[in-house]
Parts: structure tokens; C-alpha cells; sequence
């Protein structure tokens, strides 16, 4: 997916700003610096709107992965399919669930606040097809819960530990599925999600680090190398 020219503002501004005050930082100040620089670029990733924490944004256009999100959804749905779309940030599924509500589609959220009789009641509507579309915060989905009629399941942002991801997809591959399940992961171009992507195919010892210990292991690389990681690659 390709960043808006809004987002690829943002996402160059956010690196040159936060990797000159990190190339002057040490120690804790400087691993807190980079941590904030990682979730920055994420949040750019997603949508503008969570970066700059707007109230009642407009989400329209200003998002490749949102785009693409609704390219995918308007082909399951007419497709009579059922999907799970899950994100690790709340405020990101707070976005997409006005946005999906402003669609008149019909939704359903589930983040780790949400009580446990709640939780049942969302998941038998989903079950008997009262609604199709599942928005679930990704540490909230990882266990016990049964989502057997969803045929898609959409990432929306990435994890650090692909392990994660799969747990929460096997929240639709459970006991009682009948048809294949496909799994679309949402990246966007030239950025820190292609690089942890391609990290996590190639560098074997730095992936296995992200792994156990997630974003820590990033706020160890040199500089140069954190810049390598950050920057934005051409596209296209």
C-alpha cells in the first residue's frame, strides 16, 4: 500500500525530528526517544488522524491502508463473507469503527475493556450473521475466542512477533470452520513496516531479538542502522 502525500509528511518530518534529538540522546533517555519514533511511524502508517490524535477527523482519503480496507471489505461483503480485522492500537479500531459506521456497515468492537458478557454476546451476533464485520484490538483477540464463520481475517497493522498475529488468527481457524481462511496483512511501502517485514524474512539473530524482547531490541541499534530502519525508501 502506498503512504498519502499527507502521511509521507508527516512520516519524514517524524524522522528527521526524532533522529536528531536521538543522535544527541544516550542511555534510557535515548531508548525512550526511539520507542516514541517507532509508535509515531506506525500510527503515520495507519491513519494521520491517530498520529495527531484528531477529534472527529475526517478519515476519508488521507489513508492508503484505509483505501485498501475498504477495497477488501466491499468485495467480502458482496461475496456474502464474514471478517475478523484486527489492530493493535484501540484508538486505531475507535477510527475504523466510525468510519465503518459512517458507511452504514454493519460493525462490531472488541478491545481489552470490553466486558466479558459483552464479549459473548458480540461474538454469538457475529456467529449468526447478524453482523460481518469484526473489529478486535490484537491483545484483547489472542485468547478464547471462537470466530469459526469468518472467512477473511484482515491485519491492519503489523506485530513485532509474528507469533501474535497468528494467535489471533487462529481465532477464526478453530474447530467448526468450514472453508479456508484467508489472511490479508496490510503494509505500506518504503516504510519501517516493509523493513520489519523484510527483517523478519532475512536477519534471522536481529528478528529473533524483536521476538523476545518486541521494541527493545530496536532502541539497541546504532544509529546508522536505526536510520536505515526508519527512513523512507523510494516507492514505486
Amino acid at each position: 500500500v502506498e503512504l498519502t502525500p499527507e502521511q509521507v509528511k508527516l512520516y519524514e518530518r517524524a524522522v528527521s525530528e526524532n533522529m536528531f534529538e536521538i543522535r544527541t540522546s544516550e542511555g534510557i533517555n535515548r531508548r525512550g526517544l526511539v520507542l516514541k519514533l517507532l509508535t509515531s511511524l506506525k500510527q503515520i502508517c495507519n491513519h494521520p488522524a491517530q498520529f495527531l490524535k484528531e477529534d472527529r477527523p475526517k478519515l476519508d482519503e488521507r489513508s492508503g491502508k484505509l483505501e485498501l480496507l475498504d477495497e477488501l471489505l466491499d468485495t467480502i461483503l458482496t461475496e456474502d463473507g464474514a471478517v475478523l480485522v484486527f489492530t493493535q492500537y484501540v484508538a486505531m479500531a475507535k477510527l475504523l469503527k466510525a468510519h465503518l459506521d459512517a458507511r452504514a456497515i454493519a460493525n462490531q468492537l472488541l478491545h481489552g475493556g470490553t466486558p466479558v458478557r459483552q464479549r459473548e454476546k458480540m461474538v454469538d451476533r457475529f456467529q449468526s450473521g447478524e453482523s460481518s464485520v469484526f473489529l478486535l484490538s490484537l491483545k484483547a483477540a489472542g485468547t478464547g475466542l471462537n470466530l469459526t464463520r469468518a472467512d477473511h481475517v484482515i491485519h491492519y497493522d503489523r506485530w513485532w512477533n509474528p507469533a501474535v498475529e497468528e494467535q489471533a488468527t487462529d481465532r477464526a481457524h478453530r474447530i467448526g470452520q468450514t472453508s479456508a481462511v484467508q489472511v490479508h496483512r496490510l503494509l505500506t511501502e518504503g516504510t519501517i513496516e516493509d523493513r520489519i517485514a523484510s527483517i523478519h524474512e532475512t536477519k534471522r539473530e536481529l528478528a529473533d531479538a524483536i521476538v523476545s524482547t518486541g521494541e527493545s531490541a530496536l532502541t539497541e541499534l546504532s544509529n546508522e542502522d536505526l536510520t536505515e530502519l526508519v527512513a523512507l525508501r523510494n516507492r514505486g
